[in-house]
């Protein structure tokens, strides 16, 4: 496991708490479908991102609502590119120490790695947009 798959599998394991009613958060930090997983660096920065994403899912989302178009409703966003959004978001707004490109850069590449490269776009948008209002 990489960095990139530790994006990955916490953008994963956010969409899987989003489509579960029960929204346990211990469920999907165990990152139990992941097979042959070492603890290590890369899984606890996996950790890291998606419990911190949890924790603060409500500023996450107050950050990427603020940066829609006015015609444009949050609850339209389809759900793999909301996890991808919101981990990103996590990142530029919390993980400081990392680059703003590396991040934007990371999620529309694994946007384009599950097929919505029609996505890609508006993610590289939102993502700018909150990068040059808080990193600024």
């Amino acid at each position: 496991m990489n960095r990139h798959d530790s994006r990955v599998a916490a953008i994963q394991g956010l969409y899987s708490w989003d489509m579960n009613e029960d929204k346990e958060a211990a469920d999907v930090t165990s990152f139990n479908w992941i097979e042959n997983k070492k603890d290590g660096d890369d899984l606890t920065f996996a950790r890291l991102m998606l419990s911190g994403t949890l924790e603060n899912i409500d500023k996450i989302d107050s950050e990427i609502k603020s940066r829609l178009s006015p015609s444009w409703d949050f609850s339209r966003i389809n759900k793999v590119t909301l996890s991808i959004l919101r981990v990103s978001a996590y990142s530029l707004i919390f993980q400081t120490d990392l680059q703003s490109a590396i991040i934007i850069n990371e999620a529309v590449e694994i946007a384009k790695s599950f097929g919505i490269d029609d996505q890609a776009a508006f993610i590289n948008g939102i993502l700018d947009r909150i990068s040059k209002e808080l990193r600024q």
